[in-house]
């Protein structure tokens, strides 16, 4: 249902954008008219932050006209006057939300947030009045029931898909049942809003600061003067400050030098959102986690887990668990092997006493590292300019596989300066997708990095894909290269596989297309481009120095591929604990939720329950600061990075049997996955790329060199 899921998943996948007909009589908001751009694209040298409201709750009046004539139509259900016309419905609504969600999650300035208070309400009273309109349900069922076996192709998948999203939603409630649905969506929304505006607060004022240079000893003079930017650009309290990203660790300990400033990071990192640091995440996690539980129930489920999964893959808690299980089994060993080999190298020059504590591990990895492969990230990152990773990188490998080529648009704006616009054209040259990207970090942007779109490829709105990716990499002062660490560079590959996901979407209708598939399918496209990333055609491609433009050297390439997986145990540790913590607080029953003061106490609880509470590998992202599970729309479904890796590790071997970068496999998987969205059975799309009935569990840990 595409109102529920621009109100649920507004952070994360946004939709669709396209010209409607019904249009005011106000004039002066470009946002109600047709843009007079190239493909539609978004005029933001025109639209004005007042423009938003007044344009959604237009989108909202014409999306209530709309419904109801498909409820007064007097007519026998059918696909077309039925099911089609709610496709065809909410169109201005879901352009003008794709591009203010887009604001929302980037450049969240005051007048954007205040707006977003507004807003919020009005959507989501409105996605009650549509998922609880009974006699518009009736008309989807009757479709259903007794069209369905009629149905073929795109047609029977809509019908499928809409008649499922209503029913999750819980339009088969009784009355009282869905009276009270109706209040726990209102209240989850405000909720998330809350979270929305709470964490990004937090997670600034978690900024260290740092009052001179010989502090920051260890760092490169590029990051030194990065930190001394950055003080800058938040008032300057002192000369320089460390700025706090999304996740737990902070890469940073890596090179700094001073153990006391070690701990500050880390302690500013895993307290931003506690109440320890002024911010307290709590209270709103446990609300929403009650309520979760309560629309659980209220469906039927003892908790919210079982209803969320119904939805994807892998179906059950179950199964997921033991894919987790079978997991941390074979880890566990490898990450205390790994934890006692860094204590002894530290040992080594910290004294026989020396206690080994979270903000030292990677200080003393990266030493190891150096030592093991003479490689330190200072010397590759000269090879890793931003410009040159994404040209001749990630564009350059979607050429060599998908036929692909990009042109950058300097005349069509966009919503800030350090933007950049591409129109992507096939093979033949016809123009299949415009692709925005906003690579650099700044205050009004949340953390992570993360693809969605101004508008969704759709055959029926005759609308090519508008798709954007954000990332949060430190921009170089002016007249200086950007540079990116190798995950950094990953990182720009994966979430440039979301793109492709929707850039190459090749669908019918909206609500199928593009990244519109289960949450443990849709970070599969994502971590397979990753792949490219180290393939030797494509990294000799992008890896020269910044300066002299000449390649990386054969010697230190040899070394930083094979140091990839040095240390291993800890990413793949990390990111294990966040995704049971994740299962833990939505396996529980109401009774079974922990105060806001017992959230940390549940939280250590779930994790020794697991095997998984290490002090020395914290979970990639605790419960306070876990913005997936509490602000997106990843709750029970974080375990879906891991799951993916599967499928994107078992893809990958198919291209290496097959040839990396030989067209046909690329055309294969175009065809075959990422063109068709969510109109075939998703294990199936699987299966007939690869020819494996089910996915190979056994090559994530061979991937990540365990």
């Amino acid at each position: 249902m595409r109102t529920l899921l621009t109100i649920g998943l507004a952070l994360t996948m946004l939709l669709p954008a396209t010209a409607t007909n019904n249009m005011t009589n106000d004039d002066n908001n470009p946002l109600l008219k047709a843009s007079t751009l190239a493909y539609g694209a978004p005029d933001f040298s025109r639209i004005k932050n007042s423009d938003y409201l007044p344009a959604i709750e237009e989108g909202i009046r014409q999306q209530r006209k709309e419904i109801n004539a498909i409820v007064n139509n007097k007519k026998k259900p059918t696909f077309e006057n039925t099911i089609l016309a709610y496709e065809k419905s909410g169109v201005l609504l879901d352009r003008v939300t794709s591009i203010f969600f887009g604001l929302v999650s980037a450049d969240k300035t005051p007048e954007i947030a205040e707006t977003e208070k507004k807003v919020m309400p009005l959507l989501t009273e409105l996605e009650n009045e549509i998922t609880f309109n009974k006699d518009l349900f009736q008309r989807i069922k009757y479709v259903y029931d007794k069209q369905l076996k009629k149905l073929k192709g795109e047609d029977k998948k809509l019908t499928e898909e809409t008649y499922k999203t209503f029913v999750r939603s819980g339009s088969l409630l009784s009355d009282d049942k869905m009276a009270r649905m109706k209040e726990i969506n209102l209240r989850i929304a405000d909720l998330q809003q809350q979270w929305g505006d709470l964490l990004p607060s937090a997670t600034n004022n978690s900024v260290v600061w740092v009052n001179s240079e010989e502090e920051l000893a260890g760092l490169s003079q590029a990051d030194i003067e990065q930190c001394k930017k950055d003080a800058e650009n938040r008032g300057g309290k002192t000369p320089y400050c460390i700025v706090i990203i999304n996740t737990t660790q902070q890469p940073i300990l890596a090179s700094l030098d001073n153990r006391q400033l070690r701990k500050r990071v880390y302690e500013a990192s895993i307290h931003r959102a506690d109440g320890t640091r002024s911010f307290n995440t709590f209270p709103i996690v446990v609300e929403i986690a009650k309520l979760r539980t309560e629309r659980a129930q209220l469906m039927g489920h003892n908790n919210y887990a079982s209803l969320s999964l119904e939805k994807t893959m892998a179906k059950t808690p179950d199964q997921v668990y033991a894919f987790l299980k079978q997991l941390i089994q074979e880890y566990k060993p490898k990450a205390e092997a790994e934890t006692k080999a860094i204590e002894a190298y530290a040992r080594k020059t910290e004294g026989p006493d020396f206690q080994l504590q979270p903000y030292d591990r990677f200080y003393y990895s990266a030493k190891m590292k150096k030592e093991a492969f003479n490689i330190s990230d200072d010397e590759v990152k000269p090879y890793f300019n931003i410009d040159s990773v994404l040209v001749n990188g990630v564009f350059y490998a979607a050429n060599r596989v998908y036929g692909l080529n990009f042109k950058q648009r300097k005349d069509i704006p966009t919503y800030h300066p350090d933007m950049k616009v591409y129109e992507v054209t096939d093979r033949d040259g016809k123009t299949l997708a415009l692709f925005y990207n906003d690579y650099f970090r700044r205050p009004t942007k949340r953390g992570g990095a993360w693809m969605s779109s101004f508008a969704k490829q759709s055959g029926l709105r005759q609308q090519i894909p508008l798709i954007y990716n954000v990332c949060n990499n430190a921009k170089a002062p002016e007249g200086q290269p950007s540079l990116l660490t190798w995950d950094e560079t990953t990182t720009l590959f994966h979430e440039f596989g979301h793109a492709l996901h929707g850039i190459l979407s090749n669908c019918q209708y909206n609500t199928l297309s593009g990244t519109a598939v289960a949450r443990d399918f849709v970070e599969m496209p994502s971590q397979f481009n990753e792949f490219f990333a180290s393939v030797p055609e494509i990294f000799d491609h992008y890896a020269k120095h910044a300066v002299t433009g000449k390649p990386m050297p054969a010697q230190l390439k040899e070394k930083m591929l094979n140091s990839i997986n040095f240390h291993s145990a800890y990413a793949l540790g990390e990111n294990l604990a966040a995704t049971c913590l994740d299962m833990a607080w939505h396996m529980l029953k109401a009774e079974e939720i922990p105060s806001a003061a017992d959230a940390p106490a549940f939280e250590t609880k779930a994790l020794r329950e697991i095997g998984l509470l290490d002090s020395q590998i914290p979970p990639r992202y605790s419960t306070s600061y876990f913005n997936h599970v509490w602000g997106g729309g990843y709750a029970a479904g974080y375990y879906s990075y891991l799951w993916t890796e599967v499928l994107a590790d078992n893809i990958a071997d198919c291209f290496r049997t097959r040839g990396p970068l030989k067209p046909e496999v690329g055309q294969d998987l175009r065809d075959k996955i990422l063109s068709r969205g969510n109109t075939r059975d998703l294990m199936e799309m699987f299966t007939d790329f690869t020819g494996m009935k089910q996915p190979d569990p056994s090559s994530l840990l061979k991937a990540r060199g365990m």
